[in-house]
């Protein structure tokens, strides 16, 4: 779960070589926006950005693991109002652990006090 915080850090993600330490040479992800990145593509969006603003606000962070070298991170985060639901896959290799999929969800504006409508409970997918 640290790797995936020091992801959203911006100090860090204003890193190319330290955003390259976090993901795994395979990565993969489907942003928020619908796009499709890769690693070199997201190591390029992020040397391209001049000055990255604050984090955002982590929520529900939960971990479960799946295989001994395979962990699957669910979250949510806050930003200007709007809530994400975020999916990403950790995978560990040569005992360190990067990031091999990732995966944003736009959940609409955040209401305050209470669920957003998206929120389902009883385990149904």
């Amino acid at each position: 779960m640290r790797g995936e915080l020091r992801l959203l850090d911006p100090e860090v993600r204003a890193s190319p070589d330290a955003v390259s330490e976090l993901l795994d040479p395979e990565f993969t992800e489907f942003g928020a926006s619908g796009r499709r990145y890769d690693r070199e593509s997201i190591l390029a969006v992020t040397s391209a950005v001049e000055e990255y603003g604050p984090g955002p606000e982590v929520t529900d962070l939960s971990g479960r693991l799946l295989a001994p070298d395979l962990v699957h991170l669910t979250y949510a985060t806050v930003r200007d109002g709007l809530l994400f639901r975020r999916s990403s896959v950790w995978r560990r290799s040569g005992g360190t652990w990067r990031m091999y999929f990732h995966q944003g969800t736009p959940a609409g504006p955040l209401r305050p006090g209470g669920a957003n409508p998206q929120d389902v409970s009883g385990g149904a997918a």
